[in-house]
């Protein structure tokens, strides 16, 4: 089971997640669990142009390198151009959060993600839908890394869920 971070604030927000969704489930394996959609202010920079977020669970057989790409190349299909320095408004960021209880330090990963622990818009969606999942490193549940979390930005979960979250 693996747990990713999905966001965007550009153009059509909830068809840019759903849509990623869709691709998700076609290439990397069957979806478990979808948070609600959560509106966010931009992490680590400046932009009117606020996010939608949401956390997913989903179950694949790929390794978590293979994975990895197949992510990024999602992300580039939609439009998700990389390169250039600190972060900036994007169609779709995805995350690999959690790859099972795994831990890896490659060059082109580490698992768990470093910084979800610092990252309101991510804990929140995370721990809609995996509350009592131990952080293989820090030791604690998702929602106790949420109590904690010092991040103070705003997240608001919308009082709606994906139009089509059974059909995915």
């Amino acid at each position: 089971m693996i747990y990713l971070s999905l966001g965007s604030n550009l153009g059509h927000r909830e068809q840019h997640l759903e849509e990623a969704m869709k691709l998700i489930q076609s290439r990397i394996g069957g979806i478990e669990s979808v948070s609600r959609y959560y509106e966010s202010e931009p992490w680590g920079y400046s932009s009117e142009k606020r996010f939608f977020n949401c956390c997913l669970s989903v179950r694949t057989t790929l390794g978590p390198l293979l994975l990895l790409d197949q992510l990024l190349e999602i992300e580039k299909e939609m439009g998700r151009q990389r390169g250039g320095m600190g972060y900036s408004d994007r169609v779709i960021d995805i995350d690999l959060l959690l790859y099972g209880d795994s831990q890896l330090d490659h060059p082109r990963l580490t698992l768990p993600h470093p910084s979800m622990g610092d990252r309101r818009f991510v804990l929140a969606p995370l721990a809609e839908i995996a509350p009592e999942l131990i952080h293989p490193v820090a030791g604690i549940s998702i929602s106790k890394m949420l109590q904690q979390c010092t991040d103070q930005s705003e997240v608001t979960p919308l009082h709606h869920r994906r139009s089509s979250s059974q059909n995915i």
